[in-house]
């Protein structure tokens, strides 16, 4: 089965969404590990979600275009991976909700103890879901127990591996058979320690980029502990993927090779703390990783560990070719359009932010405010009848 040229466009543009995703949300997730670490008091907490402020939501905006893109492109892919990583895929989305939560609603009630809550929530999520991320794309890599076959009375009947073909596979399907636990191995656990690793040195870049003062300083010194130890196990788990699972080896080698580069370059520029060099290599080192995980796929979009003929190939994944076009003519209008205004964002929010730019009152109302609104039962704002 050779892809069109159409099919490959989209397999690479869903990879393109990914990096997106990874590396401007990876540094998101890394400050929101260290809220509760490397700030000190509650203006350097504020500092530190400032600097993320204008960006986290426009961020998230790349997982949904690659959701709801991979379901037009190729929805039997989208179906086998929604079905089949059921389980995980909820526990991101409800972290990742948690962690919406966690920055809109600190702000709304000005007491300690409320902020404190929401921070420690926020940081449960922002490290679980990068775990959980690099759980489900070691899975890729290294290939679940993906099967085709029929559901009769419940009962899975698999085709043969050897019996496959054209008209077996129009009464039959692909499907993980191996359940939740199948999906934890010891690579794919690496893969998850890989993923948060990578995100915690990205998000101490992003803070010694963005801020100024004691926190700048404890930032960058974080950045030159994290940036080696997280290459080091980038590098680690991506040699087991290519001496171990890759399909494409010549290709991901190469990608691998470049990756290595770039990542000590990281290393080099954090350790002469040459701060915005640092971070856009340390960005292209993720980016590169997922290019490393497309080509240690390819030609597969979802590999079996049963049998490699029961692999959802990228043909079989595949919408119509009409479909793709109708698709492309839209990506063509409005992902410059995207990538314009996120330029725009990041240019127009690009200055440092200090301590002493943080009002000295948080914001929020006094929970005695609220009370006393509830009780009276009028419609006014409580600050109005002050």
């Amino acid at each position: 089965m050779e892809p069109t040229t159409i099919q490959l466009l989209w397999f690479i543009l869903i990879a393109v969404l990914w990096i997106g995703y990874f590396a401007l949300e990876g540094f998101d997730f890394g400050v929101g590990m260290l809220l509760k670490l490397l700030p000190r008091n509650e203006k350097e907490r504020r500092v530190a979600l400032t600097s993320i402020g204008p960006h986290w939501d426009g961020n998230e905006v790349w997982l949904l275009t690659a959701g709801g893109a991979t379901f037009a492109a190729f929805p039997a892919w989208y179906a086998l991976l929604f079905s089949g990583m059921y389980i995980p895929l909820a526990l991101i989305l409800i972290l990742l909700i948690l962690r919406i939560c966690s920055l809109e609603w600190r702000k709304t009630i000005n007491t300690q103890r409320w902020r404190s809550t929401w921070d420690t929530l926020h940081t449960v999520a922002a490290w679980l879901v990068p775990f959980l991320w690099g759980v489900a794309f070691a899975n890729f890599v290294q290939g679940m127990h993906i099967e085709v076959g029929t559901y009769e009375s419940g009962t899975f009947i698999p085709v043969p591996a050897d019996q496959l073909s054209a008209a077996n596979y129009a009464d039959a399907h692909h499907y993980l058979t191996g359940g939740f636990f199948s999906l934890l191995t010891p690579f794919t656990l690496l893969g998850g320690v890989v993923f948060v690793a990578l995100f915690l040195s990205h998000g101490a870049l992003f803070l010694a980029l963005k801020t100024s003062g004691e926190m700048h300083t404890r930032a960058l010194r974080l950045a030159r502990r994290s940036v080696p130890a997280s290459a080091t196990l980038a590098v680690i788990w991506a040699l087991i993927a290519q001496f171990s699972h890759a399909a494409n080896s010549t290709a991901s080698a190469a990608v691998l090779l470049l990756g290595i580069a770039c990542i000590a370059c990281a290393v080099f520029m954090t350790w002469r703390d040459i701060e915005m060099p640092a971070f856009l290599t340390h960005f292209v080192a993720i980016a590169l990783l997922v290019v490393f995980i497309w080509t240690a796929i390819y030609p597969s979009v979802m590999k079996s560990s049963v049998d490699p003929a029961y692999s959802l190939h990228l043909v079989q994944a595949s919408a119509t070719a009409p479909t793709q076009t109708i698709m492309t003519i839209a990506a063509l209008v409005f992902v410059p359009i995207v990538l314009g205004y996120t330029a725009w964002g990041y240019w127009v929010f690009r200055r440092r932010i200090s301590v002493a730019q943080v009002p000295d009152e948080a914001a929020g109302l006094d929970p005695r405010n609220i009370r006393r609104f509830a009780a009276s039962g009028s419609t006014a704002f409580p600050d109005d009848k002050q």
